[in-house]
């Protein structure tokens, strides 16, 4: 990784309009070094000049259509970009790297790095490819030569070294597309146009399409027609078909609906008449008893309004894909060969730990992602890998490599899931609706195949650790063969940096295994590779020989893949995964620039392979300009069947979720989320100040429905172009690239009330090839430095400052004007992995309220909201902040019925009337609204009681320590660190809930155990003494019981997880249970000593009150 150039700063580039100068440097297998720089590039483009200006314009037919121009010099350097692995940093050259090999296997698809190619006849590099992974050859003598030898060639003589003649680029690039052994046949609107020798049938074509050559792709109505014939057979206008949505609204039904608005409204009466009966008749006899139950009480009361009150206008939604795939991708006469005119989407996929996050579940993660259903040149996928291991590298190398395999197959036999590991691992018949004879033979040969990649995945840290260990030996060696030669003392130990190394033979630039300097986790420079580079605009279908199976029918591309790791350096705030999302915002606006972001964990894969489909239906509808993020459920695999610890959490994600969506939107919750890219930026929705910010911007009375493309400084009043760089960062690119985005993520303008629409169309231009300088850019605004004194993570991209960015990253969207949309689709659009052991869940759920409790003492409290934000959405954000500080309030209330059973008082001085009736009532509103609930969210009462149970034990563990962490954090100044979510690796295949039964001790299980032993203790002193009590008082007894039993039964799930696999409790449980009743013995026996009293009956009759 020699540079041979320094690279200028980039205000100074930016200042002076100059594009950066990058130097390719490579070592070949014969060990000669070859330099390029983009100057070397341009050249070959200079050569033979005549050729290339001298052009022939032929009408476009299916069997003729127009190449893209694309020059031999062009697809070279596009081919050497997605071989090289950049890197660069603060105060650091940006490096290109030539790889040669990227892993130890063979790689095969002419879109990935490193793929297998021919030799060149003079350093045995690789020759030039296509898109079709075809060997490029620029001279007509067909001589196979690497890009390196003929730049040399171009210099030098400017002649073939083969036939000694010149170059004849212009003749390489006229049958530059070969259709031959199985490659693509465009076909018309109406199917194949052949004739029966297979040719294709010109006269056929222009009679059923009724084409013309000449004037576009227009047709127009014959002469003599008449004029209902001319409006049926002219001139397309899209006028003609009727409108149709893209996704509809559904309410809830007014049967289940007017209810569930009813009983809350009920309740809430109810409740104010019960607390301010509670208030004006106090308990005399123990009137501490009564403050803390009607503080407590109160508290609940404002935390059930704060939740309940946001879910009176639930609403469904549902997408038509029908429609979508009508407007965008049909074939018409204006597109006869039916190239999409989809908006671009980038998929993020973030990871930061492979010993936590198994390689594997990211590498199927990411299978999952290339075989989506959407354009492949549409596409682009990016992995941010936050701890720059190699391990991680290559393993999503492999996964490229193996989705030249998994992907045709996907396509061709049309496979759901399109994860393999949970496709292979399906418990249904494989074959229920296949109908294709090879389906059998192609999935047994994928199963093997996948095996096979497993191994490998798996066998990776132990192939780097031995290649490593090689290559340290050979280099200590050298060092020492130095040594003796120069005479240095042979005692003298030789020091040799224990680098980890890569399968080209180079060092690693990310993280070593033996952590070094500019080597380490938080130490390292930033890193880049196109592992799988853009695909060509039009579909390539494979043949029957190159592969171990028949894919001549199917579309063999691949969607763009890059490897991203941000530098990280010593003294930076690198701001966890926040940071990581922002730098990944960044280098795709420069890379590839889609309008739309979807974003995943690494353990949570497409289920659905038309999810992204799903969620265009409404960002492209009517009044789509306004959404912000479509927000998906989170579904999980690996669940116990019971469901103990409310992992599904489906009251949240089915109940909660579906009502914010009647208001202004759903929260972001991390995972499954389709962001306009415009929104992240940090701009306001759409309003009529648009049409009012440039006067050159007109509109006339035939394109009044669409508003032009504006710049960046016209979205926002406050933003003048000189403040560019202080909001975004000095990247001229990236600021080129906002008013792109925000224009190709509009609706189309097909419906007069959508103003600010697109014309159709202009989405179907394919995308320029990578060029060096632009990989070099999105490499700069990756680095540690670039967001200084910008607005990145204070307005632009994921907010900072929570370990909750997710949540505040939505509210100020929100709190701008925005509005989400909860899409829940038929097929599960996404599934993951969630921690079924107690102690990994207590430990997320803690994660979750310590950021509520940060939101709550910052700036991004809903109390400060702007007056954008709807009243219903403000109180549900305000729930957000508020719910962990109710932990405080619970446990005093858990200790209640404890405390009145050793006290003999009640809350209450007695079961009035009054008292049970307001208490029946309210019960009674509350198992209405949760069976109203049931039925329009669509959950289990079993679901809804889990729901009700975790509620209890995270609000008795996790809430307090997190109100405890947030107030030192605030008070204090103390940060607080969290560890990653332990990803499961199915590495027990004999038992899938093993961890369910794993009890790993956490201090977080004291406050529970301490609840439910006190209230034990308390059910059996209170019980012994009204049985050996002259006068016993069974009604207090009852009261308190009943209570102890509520708090125990919540607690259920707790004490059984404490059990551990078949009833076997850990020591420290015993050890707990012991303290703590010996402790409450000794204080109870302290401030209630029992007294002996002559003739005093030793025992009672039971009987009721």
């Amino acid at each position: 990784m020699d540079s041979l150039t320094n690279q200028p700063s980039k205000k100074s580039r930016n200042a002076s309009g100059e594009k950066p100068s990058i130097k390719f440097a490579r070592r070949t297998s014969s060990g000669r070094y070859v330099s390029l720089s983009k100057e070397d590039i341009e050249m070959s483009s200079d050569v033979s000049g005549d050729y290339m200006n001298y052009t022939v314009h032929i009408p476009p037919t299916p069997d003729n259509q127009p190449m893209d121009g694309t020059s031999v010099a062009m697809k070279a350097e596009e081919q050497y970009v997605s071989n090289s692995l950049f890197t660069g940093g603060f105060n650091s050259v940006t490096r290109a790297h030539l790889m040669d090999k990227v892993i130890d296997s063979e790689v095969t698809h002419p879109q990935m790095a490193g793929a297998k190619g021919s030799s060149c006849s003079i350093c045995d590099g690789k020759v030039m490819r296509d898109e079709r992974g075809k060997d490029v050859t620029p001279c007509e003598c067909r001589y196979k030569i690497c890009r390196d030898c003929f730049i040399d060639a171009q210099k030098e003589t400017g002649t073939c070294p083969g036939c000694k003649e010149p170059f004849k680029v212009g003749e390489y690039e006229n049958d530059g597309q070969d259709y031959s052994n199985g490659a693509l046949q465009l076909q018309g609107p109406n199917g194949s146009k052949r004739n029966q020798n297979g040719e294709f049938d010109h006269n056929k074509w222009l009679f059923e399409t009724k084409g013309t050559y000449g004037v576009g792709n227009a047709y127009w109505p014959p002469d003599d027609s008449d004029d209902e014939a001319g409006l049926n057979e002219g001139v397309f206008d899209g006028s003609e078909k009727p409108w149709k949505p893209l996704c509809r609204r559904t309410p809830i039904p007014n049967g289940i609906i007017t209810p569930y608005r009813a009983l809350i409204a009920i309740r809430l009466v109810v409740m104010c008449f019960f607390l301010h009966w509670r208030v004006t008749n106090p308990n005399e006899d123990a009137i501490w008893l009564w403050l803390m139950s009607i503080t407590c009480e109160i508290w609940f009361g404002f935390s059930w309004i704060l939740d309940q009150i946001p879910k009176i206008s639930p609403v469904n939604r549902s997408t038509d894909l029908a429609v979508l795939y009508e407007k965008f991708d049909a074939p018409s006469p204006e597109n006869p060969t039916g190239r999409s005119d989809l908006p671009g989407c980038d998929l993020f996929v973030s990871t930061a730990d492979p010993e936590k996050e198994p390689p594997l579940v990211t590498a199927n993660t990411i299978l999952s992602i290339l075989a989506v259903d959407y354009p492949v040149e549409k596409l682009a996928c990016y992995v941010s890998d936050d701890g720059g291991a190699l391990l991680s590298f290559e393993a999503m190398a492999e996964a490229a490599s193996f989705a030249d395999l998994w992907v045709p197959f996907c396509r061709k036999h049309n496979i759901e899931p399109r994860n393999p590991d949970s496709y292979f691992a399906l418990k249904i018949d494989p074959t229920k609706n296949k109908s294709k004879l090879d389906f059998v033979k192609d999935r047994r040969r994928v199963k093997r195949e996948y095996d096979e990649f497993k191994v490998r995945i798996n066998g990776l840290p132990d192939s780097i650790r031995r290649r490593s260990d090689a290559f340290n030996a050979r280099e200590e060696m050298k060092m020492m063969k130095h040594l003796k030669e120069t005479g240095a003392d042979p005692l003298e130990p030789v020091k040799v940096l224990k680098a980890t190394w890569m399968a080209d033979g180079t060092h690693w630039p990310g993280t070593w295994g033996s952590s070094s300097s500019e080597h380490a986790k938080g130490d390292h420079a930033g890193i880049l590779q196109v592992m799988l580079k853009p695909p060509s605009p039009d579909p390539l279908m494979g043949s029957e020989d190159d592969k171990i199976i028949d894919f001549s029918e199917v579309d063999t591309r691949l969607p763009m893949l890059v490897y991203v790791s941000r530098e990280k350096r010593p003294g930076y705030d690198h701001n966890k995964k926040a940071g990581a999302m922002n730098a990944l915002v960044r280098a795709s606006a420069i890379l590839s620039n889609g309008p739309f972001i979807l974003n995943l964990d690494c353990d949570h894969y497409i289920y659905n392979c038309k999810a992204v489909r799903e969620g265009m239906c409404f960002m492209l509808d009517k009044g789509g300009e306004d959404i912000c993020y479509i927000q998906f459920p989170q579904r999980f695999e690996g669940i116990d069947p019971s469901d103990r610890y409310a992992n599904h959490n489906t009251v949240f994600f089915d109940g909660n979720m579906r009502a914010l969506d009647g208001l202004q939107g759903p929260f972001y919750v991390g995972t499954g989320c389709m962001f306009r890219r415009f929104a992240l930026y940090g701009f306001d929705p759409p309003s009529g100040d648009w049409d009012t910010k440039d006067p050159k911007h007109e509109c006339t009375d035939e394109v009044c429905e669409t508003t032009p493309a504006l710049n960046a400084s016209e979205f926002d009043q406050d933003l003048d172009s000189n403040l560019l760089p202080k909001r975004f960062g000095n990247s001229s690119m990236l600021a080129d690239s906002i008013p792109v985005a925000e224009f190709q993520g509009r609706p189309l303008a097909d419906h007069p009330n959508v103003r600010y629409g697109r014309p159709g169309g202009v989405l179907r231009k394919p995308r320029e090839p990578l060029d060096a300088p632009t990989v070099a850019e999105s490499v700069s605004v990756i680095s540690c430095w670039y967001e200084d004194k910008t607005e990145w993570g204070e307005r632009v991209g994921w907010i900072y400052g929570s370990v909750t960015e997710d949540v505040v990253t939505g509210y100020r969207m929100h709190n701008r004007g925005w509005r989400s949309v909860y899409c829940v689709t038929k097929r599960d659009a996404f599934r993951g992995s969630a921690p079924i052991n107690l102690t990994d869940r207590l430990h997320q759920v803690l994660r979750w309220a310590t950021g509520s409790v940060e939101i709550f003492f910052s700036k991004n409290n809903a109390f400060l909201a702007s007056k954008r934000l709807k009243l219903l959405q403000r109180l549900a954000y305000l729930n957000v902040g508020v719910y962990p500080f109710t932990s405080i309030l619970l446990i005093v209330y858990c200790f209640l019925p404890a405390l009145s059973l050793f006290s003999g008082y009640f809350i209450v001085q007695t079961l009035s009337i009054a008292f049970l009736i307001y208490l029946l009532t309210m019960t009674v509103c509350l198992v209405g609204l949760a069976i109203l609930e049931v039925k329009w969210s669509g959950i289990e009462l079993e679901q809804w009681w889990r729901n009700e149970q975790f509620w209890l034990i995270s609000g008795t563990s996790a809430h307090l320590a997190a109100v405890i962490q947030g107030l030192l954090k605030v008070i204090a100044g103390i940060e607080i660190s969290f560890t990653l979510t332990s990803k499961s690796g199915g590495e027990d295949d004999d038992d899938i809930f093993a961890d369910l039964y794993i009890v790993k001790w956490s201090s977080l299980m004291i406050p529970p155990i301490v609840i439910a032993m006190v209230n034990v203790i308390a059910i059996v002193v209170a019980f012994s003494r009204t049985i050996y009590s002259a006068n016993p008082q069974w009604s207090k007894f009852i009261g308190g019981a009943f209570f102890s039993f509520w708090v125990l039964a919540h607690l259920y799930p707790f004490a059984k997880g404490l059990m551990g696999r078949r009833g076997k409790t850990p020591t420290i449980v015993f050890v707990w249970s012991g303290l703590i009743a010996i402790i409450l013995s000794l204080l109870w026996v302290s401030i209630s000593p029992p007294k002996a009293t002559d003739g005093e009956a030793s025992g009672g009759d039971f009987q009721f009150p």
